[in-house]
C-alpha cells in the first residue's frame, strides 16, 4: 500500500489523463534560465500547453520577455531578497532575508503551489531542495530537475593551494551522493515521476539509494549561437567579464575583477596580448544595465567613448576605454550567449554563467570575495565541479599573473577548456528533458 496521501502510478494516470497545464518552479537566476530552456523545448512539442511559472527567488527576470509575449503565465508572489537566494550560506544573509519578509513570502508561495496541486495538474521543480520540497508539498504529481549538485564536487581533487574539506568530503563519500537523505526521500516519492540531474556520476549515486535518477543532458549548454567572431573584434585579445547576477555583491566583484587590468602600468606593453589591444566583453544582466556598470568603470579609470556602429551591431550599448592603456570594454544587456563563444578567457565570480562558459571550452579565472555567494568555499567547490577548468585566485595580482600565462599559452587554454566541455556535456539536454516531461508528467 502507498503511504497516506500517495496514489499509485496507475490510479494517478487514470484520475488525471493528459494534462494541458504545467507549473514550473525555480529558485534562482541560473535555475530560471535552465527552466526557460526546457520550457522552450517543451512548447515546441506541445504548443497549446498552458505553462505557469513561479520563481521562488527574485523577480524571475529571465521569464520577463516570454511573459510579456504571453508565452508564459506568471503566478504567485515574487520578491527580491537581500541574500539573492543564498541565505543558507550566510547568517547575515539569512537574518536580512528574514527581516525582508522571507517567511511570509515562502508561505504565500506554498499556498499557491498547494492550490495548483489540488487542481490535479503537474509541477516541474528546477533547482535544489526548496522547489523540490514545494512540489512534493503540493500533494500532486511532479518532476524534479536537480541543477546545482554534482558528485564531482567531492570526487575531484581540490585546486592546488586551496586546502581540503575532509569533513564535508567524508560526509558525501559515506552517503555516496552529494544529495542528502531527506532529498532522496522526496525524490523517491510515488508522486515524483521524473528525476533528472546534471551528470551520469550523480545519477548513479542517487540510483544506489533507490532514486531512479536520469542524466539526459545538460540544458545549460543549449542556446549558444556560435556565430563567427567579427574580424575587428578577432584582432584583439578577448576576455569575458562575469561578475554574477546578484546585487550588490556583483558590483563589488566586478570592480575587483577589473582592478588588476585597470590599475596595471604594464598593460600597454603586456607581452601576453602579443601587441594586440585587449577587449573586455562585459554582458550585463537585466538587473544592472550599462548605466550602473558605467559608474564602476569610471571609478576604475575608464572613460566612455562614442558607440561605434560595429560595436552596436553585436549588441553593445556602451564602449569604455582605459585611460592610458589599449583596453576597451564593451557593455551590453542580454549579450552573454552571443559573446561568450568569442572569448579566450573568462574572469568570473558567477555561478551558472561560469559553468556555461567553460562548457564552451573557454577556461576561466575566479576571484572570490566576501560573499554571500562567491566566497572562497564556493570558488573551491566550483573548481572541483568543473575539473579545474576554473582556476580560483587569491588576489588580483595572482589573477593577472595567471591571466598572462593563459593568454600566452594556447595549448593550456585548450587543455583546460576540453576538461570543462567534458564536465558540462554537449548541447541538446533541453530537448531530451522536454521529451521526458511530456511523457512522464503530461502524458
Amino acid at each position: 500500500m502507498p503511504p497516506a496521501g500517495e496514489q499509485t502510478p496507475e490510479a494517478d494516470r487514470i484520475s488525471h489523463g493528459m494534462s494541458s497545464r504545467l507549473l514550473v518552479l525555480s529558485n534562482g537566476h541560473g535555475e530560471d534560465g535552465i527552466a526557460l530552456r526546457v520550457i522552450s523545448a517543451l512548447q515546441q512539442r506541445r504548443p497549446s500547453l498552458d505553462i505557469a511559472v513561479l520563481p521562488l527567488v527574485g523577480q524571475g527576470d529571465s521569464y520577463a520577455a516570454a511573459e510579456a509575449q504571453g508565452l508564459l503565465r506568471p503566478i504567485g508572489p515574487r520578491q527580491w531578497l537581500p541574500s539573492g537566494g543564498f541565505s543558507n550560506q550566510s547568517l547575515r544573509g539569512l537574518l536580512a532575508d528574514l527581516a525582508a519578509g522571507m517567511p511570509s513570502l515562502s508561505w504565500r508561495q506554498w499556498q499557491q503551489v498547494r492550490r495548483w496541486g489540488e487542481g490535479g495538474d503537474p509541477i516541474l521543480a528546477v533547482g535544489d531542495l526548496l522547489p523540490l520540497l514545494m512540489a512534493w508539498g503540493s500533494g500532486g504529481r511532479f518532476g524534479f530537475v536537480g541543477t546545482p549538485k554534482s558528485d564531482f564536487t567531492w570526487a575531484s581533487e581540490a585546486p592546488s593551494g586551496w586546502g581540503m574539506s575532509p569533513i564535508t568530503d567524508s560526509y558525501h563519500r559515506a552517503k555516496g551522493s552529494e544529495w542528502d537523505p531527506w532529498e532522496w526521500a522526496l525524490m523517491a516519492s510515488r508522486r515524483c515521476r521524473l528525476v533528472a540531474v546534471r551528470d551520469g556520476l550523480t545519477a548513479r549515486g542517487l540510483r544506489r539509494h533507490g532514486v531512479p535518477a536520469l542524466a539526459p543532458g545538460n540544458p545549460m549548454m543549449d542556446g549558444f549561437p556560435h556565430g563567427p567572431c567579427p574580424a575587428w573584434l578577432g584582432s584583439t585579445r578577448r576576455l569575458l567579464i562575469l561578475p554574477g547576477s546578484r546585487h550588490p555583491e556583483a558590483l563589488g566583484n566586478g570592480a575587483r575583477l577589473l582592478a588588476p587590468l585597470a590599475r596595471s602600468s604594464q598593460i600597454p606593453g603586456w607581452g601576453a596580448t602579443g601587441g594586440k589591444p585587449l577587449t573586455l566583453l562585459f554582458p550585463c544582466g537585466s538587473q544592472s544595465g550599462p548605466g550602473i556598470w558605467g559608474a564602476v568603470l569610471k571609478a576604475a579609470g575608464f572613460s566612455q567613448q562614442p558607440l561605434q556602429p560595429e560595436a552596436a551591431a553585436i549588441g553593445a550599448a556602451a564602449v569604455w576605454h582605459l585611460e592610458g592603456g589599449p583596453v576597451q570594454v564593451l557593455l551590453g544587456s542580454g549579450c552573454f550567449e552571443r559573446w561568450a563563444p568569442w572569448a579566450e578567457v573568462g574572469l568570473a565570480t558567477a555561478g551558472t554563467a561560469t559553468e556555461q562558459l567553460v562548457g564552451l571550452g573557454i577556461p576561466a579565472l575566479s576571484l572570490p570575495g566576501p560573499g554571500p555567494q562567491f566566497k572562497a568555499s564556493f570558488a573551491r567547490r566550483q573548481s572541483r565541479l568543473l575539473g579545474g577548468a576554473v582556476v580560483p585566485c587569491r588576489s588580483g595580482a595572482q589573477l593577472k599573473e595567471r591571466l598572462t600565462m593563459l593568454l600566452a599559452e594556447p595549448l593550456l587554454r585548450h587543455q583546460l577548456g576540453a576538461i570543462g566541455q567534458r564536465r558540462m556535456g554537449a548541447a541538446g539536454g533541453s530537448r531530451a528533458l522536454a521529451a521526458l516531461v511530456d511523457q512522464r508528467l503530461l502524458g
